[in-house]
């Protein structure tokens, strides 16, 4: 390989956190990913969910100030609570996952 190559230097892999990881991780960084929260979760069977209608309360297994859970594209990354800013709702991290732990979680 050249060194005065640029586009080959760009091409090359490395295993420490250079130059080069840098232009890879370029390349992702306006990828867009679904960010969801969740408030909580309950089963019901079909029959008890074709009764719903307008009024209708369904029970979630959280209680009342439990954090939030926060998925980006399904998978957990954090934990939050619900703020209102501009009357708009919105959520403040309390606790994010580490990058180790979500991929533990992946296998």
């Amino acid at each position: 390989m050249n060194a005065q190559d640029p586009a080959a230097q760009a091409a090359a892999p490395t295993s420490e956190a250079g130059e080069n990881s840098d232009v890879n991780l370029d390349m992702i960084l306006d990828v867009p990913v679904t960010l969801s929260m969740e408030v909580g979760r309950t089963r019901i069977s079909i029959r008890n969910l074709l009764q719903l209608n307008q009024g209708s309360v369904v029970e979630l297994d959280r209680a009342a100030g439990e954090p939030l859970d926060v998925f980006v594209n399904g998978t957990l990354v954090a934990h939050g609570e619900v703020v209102v800013i501009n009357e708009k709702f919105g959520i403040r991290l309390t606790d994010v996952i580490s990058p180790a732990e979500r991929v533990r979680k992946l296998r």
